[in-house]
């Protein structure tokens, strides 16, 4: 297709979504290099984003306009082959067993402590704040840890396992808290350590290892934001560890980005820059693995409130960016701002949710009441 044609085609998508080339409003997109509009057809969101990064065009709102996009589903008219060879490699290889467990620490989560401890704010938690009655990001993870402690009953000398504990931040508090000890396991390296660090002192192990490696029961288990990372794939060999590490009286909580349809894969741009081998849970693939492991005691979605913890993170990387930029660079900034944009676009679209599931062995006698 020529250029003129390519250009053609994706004014027609964005006047779906109501965003122009060029217009006044703060979601219309600026393009400065008019081979993306080849590129984005021939690439989707991956032509996207790589022209983003690559400053080929600019939008005033970044994740205002992406997400007029989604909201118009304009993802779904542009099939491409990226999309095509993640849903095929995904059916043939498991792509987070063995050695490839341990590929999203390398590349995500051990890019530096700098980073994310600059954008996420006093707590280094990195999942969806709890902003029912929160203000700030800080009050909002306070609530989002506070609620999962409630959900799970802690109490003085408890024994308590968090799958994918990432900086520690949670064990420290359940530890200072609530009076329990507790073990925590992470793929990342660079987590592990600031986490033994963050919890000195305190009844808390800290082992970077694979979840798969556990075989030891705790009177509560707790997993914040790595579900996402498991693969369906591996859904029945998780909740098996997670159903063998829970106590038969005990309670399993799940905190969880799910999608509103099922696949096996992510976003071809977010894959390759991001989150690699992750994927988004639907609530069909938890219900079926979950199947004949856990009673379900509570499902509690409050996906809104990542639209508001993505932007508050978002705020903290600008203010943080003066000191960051000489070790990661301008590509990378562009990188970060789109992950967060889109990121943010997804959930204010409403195409993805934030789950977290309350789970029991053999149900709780005399049924479980949620708090919120």
């Amino acid at each position: 297709m020529s250029q003129a044609g390519s250009r053609a085609r994706i004014e027609s998508l964005l006047n779906i979504a109501g965003v122009r080339i060029g217009g006044d409003a703060s979601t219309d997109i600026r393009v400065h290099d008019p081979r993306l509009y080849s590129r984005i057809l021939a690439h989707g969101s991956l032509g996207l984003g790589e022209g983003y990064m690559d400053g080929w065009w600019d939008a005033g709102d970044l994740d205002g306009f992406l997400f007029k996009l989604l909201d118009a589903h304009l993802d779904e008219r542009v099939g491409t082959f990226e999309d095509a060879w993640l849903f095929l490699k995904a059916r043939l290889v498991n792509l987070q067993h063995g050695r490839r467990a341990y590929v999203i620490g390398e590349r995500h989560y051990d890019l530096g402590n700098d980073l994310f401890q600059a954008m996420l704010g006093k707590h280094l938690v990195y999942s969806c704040g709890y902003w029912d009655a929160a203000t700030d990001l800080n009050t909002a993870q306070e609530a989002k840890l506070d609620l999962i402690f409630r959900k799970l009953g802690l109490a003085p000398g408890m024994r308590v396992l968090d799958i994918g504990c990432g900086w520690g931040e949670a064990l420290k508090l359940a530890a200072e808290r609530h009076g329990v000890s507790a073990v925590g396991v992470t793929v990342s390296q660079e987590q592990a350590d600031y986490a033994r660090e963050l919890c000195r002192g305190l009844p808390v192990e800290i082992r970077l290892a694979d979840y798969r490696a556990l075989d030891e029961r705790f009177d509560r288990v707790f997993s914040v934001g790595m579900f996402e990372h498991v693969g369906v794939r591996n859904y029945r060999t998780y909740f098996e560890v997670a159903r063998r590490c829970t106590a038969e009286d005990g309670l399993f909580l799940l905190h969880t980005i799910g999608s509103n349809v099922s696949s096996n894969h992510t976003d071809p741009w977010i894959s390759k820059y991001i989150f690699p081998n992750s994927m988004i849970p639907s609530a069909e693939q938890i219900a079926n693995h979950v199947e004949g492991i856990f009673v379900t005691e509570d499902w509690h979605n409050f996906g809104a409130d990542y639209d508001r913890t993505l932007m508050a993170w978002r705020a903290n990387f600008d203010a943080a960016w003066p000191r960051l930029a000489s070790k990661y660079g301008e590509r990378f900034r562009r990188m970060w701002h789109f992950y967060l944009a889109a990121s943010a676009a997804v959930f204010r679209a409403r195409r993805d949710q934030l789950w977290q599931l309350v789970l029991s062995p053999n149900g709780v006698p005399g049924g479980y009441r949620a708090p919120r």
